[in-house]
């Protein structure tokens, strides 16, 4: 079963992540995970330029440290980089030693402060470690655009039908995603209908996350 928004206990599971904008106004936060990829992101950055948008990518530690032109050309481009593990491990399937030590691996190459689990998914126990560390991450709407099966219309049909204000959007930077198909159609209906794209204060989430560990 596909669920395009988080399930209610995700809520309950992570109640000090992130899932969307606390606003009322037509703000969204374009996320891409998994990049960067030299098949993908050079396009993405491209696309995001003609529509002038910045975004957050929640890299991967691996793809990171082999291409770290792409991680410049991100940064360079006024975007955000988070933390997506340096391996993409499985938080239901790892021990939290291991999996913090994977997430702390990649803080160099990505970002010491925000984190998106790979599959949105981690246990209870990683969860309580890590949010005193970063701010976590998730999202409201998922339109499968890396599920081959699903479909490119499909996809495009979650993004319009689910969008609301302070939707925060996860789509994928690598080949087998259909993101590079979808996203101009979901920008073009975001700007007929009044959205505007941000970034989280990144400056707030430092001072916090200084506070907590000093406190």
């Amino acid at each position: 079963m596909r669920l395009f928004r988080p399930c209610f206990a995700a809520g309950w599971l992570y109640p000090e992540a992130l899932f969307r904008l606390k606003t009322d106004k037509k703000l969204l936060c374009l996320t891409f995970d998994d990049g960067p990829d030299p098949a993908t992101t050079i396009d993405l950055i491209d696309l995001l330029d003609q529509y002038n948008i910045k975004s957050l990518f929640f890299c991967n530690g691996q793809a990171a440290e082999k291409y770290p032109e792409l991680m410049t050309l991100i940064i360079s481009k006024g975007h955000m980089v988070g933390n997506h593990g340096y391996a993409h491990l499985d938080g239901l399937k790892t021990s939290l030693g291991k999996y913090v030590d994977n997430v702390s691996k990649a803080d160099t190459l990505t970002s010491p402060l925000l984190f998106r689990p790979p599959y949105g998914r981690m246990r209870i126990g990683h969860y309580r470690r890590l949010k005193k560390k970063y701010k976590i991450i998730l999202w409201d709407i998922m339109s499968y655009d890396f599920d081959k099966n699903f479909g490119n219309e499909k996809s495009l049909q979650v993004l319009k039908q689910k969008l609301r204000p302070g939707s925060i959007i996860v789509l994928h930077d690598n080949a087998s995603s259909s993101c590079l198909k979808i996203l101009s159609g979901f920008l073009d209906f975001t700007n007929e209908n009044g959205y505007k794209f941000v970034v989280p204060d990144l400056q707030r989430i430092s001072q916090r996350n200084t506070k907590a560990r000093i406190g």
